[in-house]
């Protein structure tokens, strides 16, 4: 029998060397030695998490906030690491969606065998 922690554990070591890990590490790391993006990013990114967690509590934020929100993401976006970045995060998000859907797809039968 399959132990499913293994599979676990072999698909988050595959996720941690894959490319898209290592294009944000690098990117991370080009970020970290300027002041300026590094304090530019730590900036949306706290206000990225409030935003969430006001959704998350049901508020739902105004539609002036959230276009703020996305005329600074364009703003960060003109910083070629801070666009690397974003840009490597989407891809991660993007896998890390399709192997929660395989799984997902993997389990629907389970309750209505047709």
């Amino acid at each position: 029998m399959t132990n499913v922690y293994d599979k676990a554990h072999d698909l988050a070591k595959s996720l941690q060397e894959s490319q898209e890990v290592q294009d944000i590490t690098a990117a991370l790391k080009l970020i970290e030695v300027d002041p300026e993006s590094k304090r530019m990013l730590d900036d949306f990114r706290t206000r990225q998490m409030n935003i969430q967690q006001r959704i998350m509590g049901g508020d739902v934020p105004p539609q002036e906030e959230m276009e703020q929100m996305e005329k600074l993401f364009e703003v960060l976006s003109l910083n070629l690491n801070i666009r690397r970045l974003f840009e490597s995060e989407q891809r991660l998000s993007v896998i890390i969606q399709d192997v929660n859907k395989i799984i997902s797809d993997s389990l629907a039968n389970m309750y209505d065998p047709r």
